[in-house]
């Protein structure tokens, strides 16, 4: 099973930003930590950042066919972009939303996430862990559709 992970703009400069807010760690470091749970449990894994929505917007179109989950950290995009939202809608793929800071203890336009509608499901607050958390959150969707899958099989070899 593979996973895209998709980053948003300025997350290419975490270590270095707003240390207060996003922490020390930057985003090589989260992917490599990503990386390590991919591996040891027999997960492909790809990353990706752009600050420009346009390019996640085509990113997240390529994962048709290509990937079955998405983790992506919108970053600002967040809580103005419709074309994110009806990207990940149209693919139709289990997708997880992140965000290093709690949004909804931020200024409130960040209370609005216009991407938590159409995702499978959203950490908000956990720091660098967040990416971690929805490692295990995607590992477990997928253990679901193949346990749903099998389970598919299984009644249609019976009522053959």
């Amino acid at each position: 099973m593979k996973i895209v992970v998709i980053q948003g703009p300025n997350l290419n400069m975490l270590g270095h930003r707003e240390r207060n807010i996003y922490g020390p760690m930057k985003m090589e470091d989260i992917h490599t930590q990503m990386k390590s749970f991919a591996t040891q449990n027999n997960l492909e894994i790809e990353f990706f950042q752009s600050n420009l929505e346009g390019e996640i917007v085509d990113r997240i179109q390529e994962c048709i066919g290509e990937a079955d989950g998405i983790i992506i950290n919108p970053a600002a995009y967040t809580h103005t972009s419709i074309a994110i939202r009806d990207a990940i809608s149209a693919v139709q793929l289990p997708t997880m939303e992140v965000h290093l800071s709690n949004i909804y203890q931020r200024e409130e336009f960040r209370h609005k996430s216009m991407i938590a509608p159409v995702c499978s499901g959203q950490i908000t607050g956990m720091g660098p862990f967040g990416y971690h958390l929805a490692m295990v959150a995607m590992h477990q969707v997928f253990n679901e559709i193949r346990a749903m899958r099998e389970q598919q099989v299984a009644q249609k070899s019976q009522q053959a």
